[in-house]
């Protein structure tokens, strides 16, 4: 899943597609006009927007609205905040590994004063 996310998120067009989404629902016809790309062109992208499952259809009379589907993207986040949660792991180690240096630094300055 997450593969197919990322794919689909990977070409610009696509990614830009996602961020006007986030606003509400839009028309293929609207998404073309603000992307200045032409509708052939963006229903493909659509296509595989939802291929992806990024986004849905909701048909009205003749126009069919794209909106996000949210749950791809809260599963990307549960999966980027397993690595957020290592690397804030590895920063307090780092912190405070580099506050006993501090620390070491200082004993040997002040015996090193003491001495003089």
């Amino acid at each position: 899943m997450k593969e197919t996310v990322f794919s689909a998120l990977a070409e610009p067009n696509r990614l830009h597609i996602v961020e006007l989404l986030r606003s509400g629902p839009l028309t293929v016809g609207e998404i073309a006009e603000r992307l200045r790309l032409n509708q052939p062109q963006t229903s493909k992208h659509l296509r595989v927007l939802h291929d992806s499952g990024l986004v849905e259809v909701q048909p009205d009379a003749n126009r069919r609205f794209y909106k996000l589907r949210h749950q791809p993207l809260i599963e990307m986040d549960d999966w980027l905040e397993s690595f957020r949660r290592i690397w804030n792991e590895r920063f307090d180690n780092l912190d405070d590994y580099l506050r006993k240096l501090q620390g070491q630094d200082k004993e040997q300055d002040d015996k090193k004063n003491d001495a003089e």
